[in-house]
């Protein structure tokens, strides 16, 4: 390669130090650049038939669902973009209900859509989560005049569940209180006998 052609593939990229982040709450991105590429990518994606009323419905969507972060604002708008291509093939498979195969073709792809949405609805609920469940267990033991309640929450996943159980995991009689018992002396008249 010729020093000119590495030159003349050269890109410069001039990044703000200071990004304002005014569409922040869209896609949970502080650099607008980031926002307004994400936000006209998905633009592309929805069949907008030469209006706006789709982008401002998809970008309603987007803030409504808050995302946090660019992660979540990339999940979220993939996610719309499968919702409307999921409702787009079932529409299409509806209307060609004369023609078996072209309906069924349709419908497999809506249903194709529909998983791909389902999926990225799960990545964004783990992304949320941190990966993490949340298990809260709750143990009541009633003995007569006692009565005794725990709370326990456990962060993690099926191991984590098991060792909760184990540690709330008691016998059917709940343990019987011990108390102290103070005894008297009673002196008794009498012989007593010595050898």
């Amino acid at each position: 390669m010729k020093k000119d052609d590495k030159e003349k593939r050269t890109t410069n990229i001039i990044l703000n130090p200071r990004p304002k982040g005014e569409l922040k709450a869209l896609t949970g991105a502080d650099h607008d650049d980031w926002s307004l590429r994400v936000v006209n990518v998905l633009r592309g994606a929805l069949p907008s038939d030469g209006n706006s009323d789709a982008i401002s419905a998809a970008s309603s969507g987007m803030l409504d669902m808050k995302p946090t972060d660019p992660i979540e604002g990339m999940l979220i708008a993939q996610t719309i973009a499968a919702h409307e291509a999921a409702m787009r093939m079932y529409g299409i498979g509806w209307l060609n209900s004369g023609h078996f195969e072209a309906s069924t073709k349709y419908l497999a792809l809506a249903d194709k859509a529909a998983r791909t949405m389902s999926m990225l609805i799960e990545r964004l609920d783990q992304h949320r989560g941190g990966g993490q469940q949340q298990i809260t267990v709750k143990h009541v033991t009633v003995n007569a005049d006692q009565a005794v309640v725990t709370d326990q929450v456990v962060n993690g996943g099926a191991k984590e569940a098991r060792t909760a159980a184990l540690l709330t995991s008691t016998t059917d009689k709940p343990i019987r209180l011990i108390e102290p018992v103070q005894r008297e002396t009673i002196w008794v008249e009498g012989r007593s006998e010595e050898k």
